[in-house]
């Protein structure tokens, strides 16, 4: 037997440039997990295990990051997916729920970083033992290598195929970037809140071609958090005016599919998101048709794109005409990413699939301020990581 699990409190930091405030992981987590326990009006006390996310910290730093909140002996787990390590956190939670494992779980994800590209650890010294060799593997092979970021690299050279197959325009690619800017800038937690046109956008510095540096999610600190409670939990406190149901979710790791055709589309994650998102509408028993509102995994403009093509949103190749059509912001037929996405809200890798959560809980109980979705019922989020990990999430408001 299983019950249902809901969201009842979110919570988030601003996300920052890394260095720009003097804190340490264990205060992002203590400002995220507070606002999330204020928000769902829980004390840490009733809190019965605890799902905690980060990619760039030491071993049992999610107890340290938790004790900010409370002694209280609770069960923590350790996560790290890559860039999909909060929704993996999320998912731990709803399935501790969701099992009767605990009535009410928090997930917490974290990332403190340094400045500077992400080098996806694929450098010339470490790539025979890198997590993501056979990923870069595909690359060189297809592009060899170039001097510039590794992860712009690969998501690049997915732009260019893109490009080359489909007709996709470097105009399409940068429609994204600004449409996101844009988006970022009624969102007082987002890193950048600047407002680009597209022609600014293309004019920014070429991190790898055909991908300027307004196409490229930044490195961030931040934290956020969300609590997961039982159908049960949410009766007992009558709690049903906040809660958001956890419609369907799915998790997915790389397949045959993945490398098999040596293209980097393939090798950066649209199969598995396709199979993610197929997996999370047969378990919600929702379709992209019900979806009003979507978070998705933009780490770069292309991979917005493929994403499109991965939830079923546009047929293959037919991304780029669907962002530039305007069909992806408000007034069209879904919102993308109205918090900035990672382009301009930033990605603090541990972090993003929760703040992803957050955005759509408040969209869905129409507390969004200035970038709410009118009439928002039923959002979507998109979390992948390489290595492989795609996490994708229905949420419901009833």
């Amino acid at each position: 037997m299983t019950t249902k699990a809901y969201i009842i409190g979110v919570g988030m930091t601003a996300f920052e440039k890394p260095e720009t405030r003097d804190w340490q992981y264990w205060d992002m987590a203590r400002e995220a997990g507070t606002a999330a326990l204020a928000d769902a009006g829980v004390p840490y006390a009733r809190v019965e295990q605890a799902a905690v996310g980060y990619c760039f910290q030491p071993s049992t730093a999610g107890q340290r990051a938790v004790y900010e909140l409370g002694l209280t002996g609770i069960p923590v787990y350790n996560l790290n997916n890559n860039c999909a390590t909060g929704s993996t956190a999320l998912m731990t939670a709803r399935q501790f729920v969701e099992g009767g494992t605990a009535d009410c779980v928090l997930a917490l994800g974290f990332e403190k970083m340094t400045r500077g590209a992400l080098g996806g650890g694929a450098g010339a010294g470490d790539f025979k033992t890198s997590p993501v060799a056979r990923h870069y593997g595909v690359m060189a092979a297809a592009h060899g290598f170039e001097a510039s970021p590794p992860t712009a690299q690969i998501f690049g050279n997915a732009a260019r195929e893109h490009m080359e197959r489909y007709g996709t325009t470097e105009v399409q690619l940068a429609a994204v970037g600004a449409k996101n800017h844009q988006h970022s800038a009624n969102n007082p937690n987002a890193q950048f809140q600047d407002v680009h046109t597209v022609d600014e956008v293309l004019a920014a510095k070429t991190v790898h071609r055909p991908l300027t540096k307004l196409q490229c999610s930044p490195t961030s600190d931040g934290a956020a958090a969300a609590v997961v409670v039982s159908e049960r939990f949410v009766d007992e406190h009558g709690l049903r005016g906040r809660a958001v149901e956890i419609a369907g979710q799915a998790m997915t790791t790389d397949t045959e599919e993945s490398f098999a055709s040596g293209s980097c589309i393939d090798a950066v994650g649209r199969p598995m998101s396709r199979a993610a998102a197929r997996l999370a509408y047969e378990r919600s028993g929702l379709g992209i048709e019900d979806v009003d509102v979507i978070e998705l995994h933009d780490c770069f403009s292309i991979n917005e794109l493929l994403t499109y093509e991965a939830l079923g949103m546009c047929a293959e190749g037919a991304s780029g005409k669907l962002v530039e059509s305007g069909a992806t912001t408000h007034g069209g037929r879904w919102v993308v990413n109205p918090s900035g996405g990672l382009i301009s809200k930033g990605h603090p890798l541990g972090a993003t699939g929760l703040a992803q959560a957050a955005e759509l809980v408040w969209q869905l109980r129409g507390e969004a301020g200035a970038r709410q979705v009118a009439g928002a019922r039923v959002g979507l989020a998109h979390n992948i990581g390489l290595g492989g990990a795609a996490v994708v999430t229905l949420l419901r408001k009833s």
